[in-house]
């Protein structure tokens, strides 16, 4: 298991992993265009899992910052998803251990994420890592 930067090359398996676990289609065009323009932004931080040369999994970490307190940055933590024929064997762990680093090394003091209540495995996986889920609660509109 290898994780890196994901790369343009990575796009067109990406695509298939998107569709394997929400059941949507999505523009390998738009999706390369869209990459293009965060890939060298500094607060973007984007990440592949690769085993035996194939794309298995990939996570995008976001860098937001304050501007109260100390104004330290957070990270927001987005489109986690590993191949559902390799769940279960850790890749889904390295992803967000490698993401939580990447976050440590730009002194975010915490991460933030957002999962469907009724997707019950990934409440279980988020706590394991240590994601609390009655110290905050989190919303999301859909627009």
């Amino acid at each position: 298991m290898n994780i890196t930067d994901l790369e343009e090359v990575d796009l067109p398996a990406l695509v298939l992993l998107y569709k394997g676990f929400w059941g949507e289609e999505s523009s390998v065009d738009k999706m390369k265009s869209t990459f293009s323009k965060l890939k060298n932004n500094p607060d973007y931080i984007f990440l592949a899992a690769h085993c035996d040369d194939q794309l298995v999994g990939s996570v995008m970490g976001i860098i937001c910052h304050e501007l109260y307190g100390e104004c330290k940055p957070f990270m927001v933590v987005e489109d986690l998803v590993v191949d559902k024929n390799t769940r279960r064997k850790g890749i889904g762990s390295l992803l967000m251990n490698s993401i939580e680093q990447k976050a440590k090394e730009r002194d975010c003091c915490h991460i933030i994420l957002v999962t469907e209540t009724n997707r019950h495995d990934a409440c279980q996986f988020y706590e394991s890592l240590g994601f609390d889920p009655e110290k905050n609660k989190g919303f999301k509109k859909k627009l």
